[in-house]
């Protein structure tokens, strides 16, 4: 999908996504619980890809002191979710194409790569930026993310699995340190409330060229029924989050 169609997606879901982003809010939580066991509280200079409304940023900011933080992100509407801070800078775009930051002690990303079109190449550049010895640690999905709605409409991202992350990060010159992966597992009470989340948080972007209309929401209505969890009578949406941290060789 194209990087202008997934910014206008988000941007869309901007003022509902906190509210909205359940999986998200509890992927943060963890992501952080696992830097904290590795990567040391104080930095010289950070860079977070896609920040969004600062949901990851705020936990960073309360745990991990800094010189310099880079923040990037596709669209520039995302500054409004941020105080003014000497410390942090803008680079707003497609990270795949922008220049880094260089001489960096850490990279993080929290719910963003999965969108990364080249992740080789970026995970690369990003050892090029880093200094020796410096941390790349980021949250990501893996192939069971959203897969009641794949296997509904076929509309979804082609995801990696850990073990082909880990595989891709060693073979870039990183050493990874930890992995991790969950089922997170929401619940919902009809599947028009599904579809809502999706539209609320903006991860319906993977929906190119795909449009809802009576019938078309009526069958998936009811093909979803087939998902139906048979104690609760509630409706699951399947979130894979994977957590990795990797070093650059000193």
């Amino acid at each position: 999908m194209k990087t202008d169609q997934v910014a206008q997606r988000f941007a869309q879901a901007q003022s509902s996504y906190e509210q909205h982003a359940i999986a998200q809010r509890r992927v943060t939580i963890e992501l952080l619980q696992y830097m904290r066991s590795h990567v040391p509280p104080h930095l010289q200079r950070i860079l977070e890809i896609g920040c969004g409304s600062g949901l990851f940023t705020r936990q960073l900011l309360q745990h991990y002191s800094f010189d310099q933080l880079f923040l990037n992100d596709l669209y520039p509407e995302v500054k409004q979710h941020f105080e003014e801070d000497a410390r942090i800078y803008w680079g707003i775009g497609n990270v795949e194409t922008l220049p880094l930051p260089q001489s960096l002690d850490l990279v993080v990303s929290c719910s963003a790569l999965q969108w990364v079109q080249q992740l080789e190449a970026l995970l690369v550049k990003i050892h090029q930026a880093l200094n020796p010895s410096g941390w790349l640690c980021f949250a990501s999905y893996a192939q069971d993310n959203l897969k009641e709605i794949k296997a509904l409409t076929g509309q979804g991202l082609e995801y990696r699995s850990l073990s082909q992350i880990v595989e891709l990060l060693e073979s870039c010159g990183y050493e990874v340190l930890m992995q991790e992966e969950q089922h997170l597992i929401l619940e919902f009470e009809h599947p028009r409330d599904v579809l809502k989340h999706i539209k609320a948080t903006g991860v319906q972007a993977t929906a190119a060229g795909f449009r809802w209309n009576k019938s078309s929401l009526q069958l998936f209505y009811e093909q979803y029924q087939q998902f139906q969890l048979p104690d609760s009578q509630q409706y699951p949406l399947t979130y894979h989050p994977i957590y990795l941290i990797a070093r650059k060789h000193p």
